[in-house]
């Protein structure tokens, strides 16, 4: 099983769309993610997006623990999703097509989507 080796502290400087910024280790593959902990923007995501940078992302922090799942809708751009534990473990990983309403869920309860 893979596993998002460490969170790190959130970063002061914020992102494009004004949200914080945690460094992740996955492995060697250091990954700049933007953290969304609340609904609103939770629910906005990466919505509008034309590009991405290389080793970018974005870190959803849920309340709880549960079965997540995520969509695409009004997200230009293709993503992959990782679904995480609350221990880091990367329970499954989803390819997403831009602009579908598909759902994309995590196998087992989580507590972050990366």
């Amino acid at each position: 099983m893979r596993s998002l080796v460490a969170f790190a502290a959130l970063a002061a400087a914020p992102a494009l769309a004004q949200h914080p910024v945690a460094q992740l280790n996955a492995g060697m593959h250091l990954i700049r993610a933007e953290v969304v902990s609340d609904p609103g923007t939770r629910a906005q995501g990466l919505m509008y997006r034309k590009s991405m940078a290389q080793n970018a992302g974005m870190l959803f922090i849920f309340d709880e623990a549960a079965v997540h799942c995520m969509w695409m809708k009004n997200t230009l751009i293709p993503l992959s999703v990782a679904f995480i534990d609350e221990n880091g473990k990367i329970v499954n990983i989803e390819e997403m097509q831009p602009q579908t309403t598909d759902s994309h869920c995590a196998k087992k309860q989580i507590r972050y989507a990366l």
